[in-house]
């Protein structure tokens, strides 16, 4: 059923639903019609919160995490480790880093990977600024928590070729990817299961 049979507000409020992703034309309506049925002051506070996230987040200038504040807390919290600085996608992996509680270090968003197919490059991710951040502060191990996909093993190998280039003294380490706490072995997929044999340790 199109939008065509509903007011023209609500029509418009399915279509702007639909372009986030993971969002198709039923599920927009959806939630469009929920957000219809709630009262007056919680709809306003709703569009107040994505008008302030709009206008107040951006880019952290040091490591390009999201925040408000400019640098963020993160690289302003001098309790970290500033030797260690662990490179990520996007914020999301480093939110899950931080839930995870297991760094202490600092942090650099690179915002995507390389994707020559959609035409992602260097220049498009946050690469130079890490180069630039290799010169300015005193850098003992980068860890490269970059997800294992097509597009992040060829980010990994780029950024390995130009830091081992420009500071070869750094360590470079990867997070280890394979079976998870309480997974079981006859359950994952084969690539899952070579990850972990080839990311094994000493007991």
């Amino acid at each position: 059923m199109g939008t065509a049979v509903y007011p023209p507000p609500l029509a418009r409020l399915i279509a702007s639903l639909s372009r986030l992703p993971g969002l198709g034309e039923k599920t927009a309506t959806r939630l469009a019609l929920h957000i219809l049925r709630r009262p007056q002051a919680e709809v306003a506070e709703l569009a107040r919160t994505l008008t302030d996230v709009k206008e107040k987040i951006r880019s952290c200038s040091v490591c390009f995490n999201l925040t408000e504040a400019d640098p963020c807390p993160l690289c302003e919290n001098h309790s970290r480790e500033s030797g260690i600085l662990c490179v990520v996608e996007g914020p999301g992996d480093l939110l899950a880093l931080e839930k995870a509680g297991g760094l202490k270090g600092k942090y650099h968003v690179l915002q995507g990977t390389l994707s020559p197919i959609d035409g992602v490059g260097p220049k498009d991710l946050r690469i130079r600024e890490l180069l630039e951040r290799l010169e300015k502060e005193k850098i003992s191990e980068i860890v490269l928590a970059i997800n294992p996909t097509t597009e992040g093993e060829a980010t990994v190998s780029f950024l390995v070729e130009q830091i081992k280039t420009r500071r070869p003294e750094i360590r470079l380490t990867r997070i280890a990817y394979g079976i998870p706490m309480g997974g079981d072995l006859k359950y994952m997929d084969n690539w899952t299961i070579k990850m972990a044999l080839d990311s094994r340790r000493d007991a």
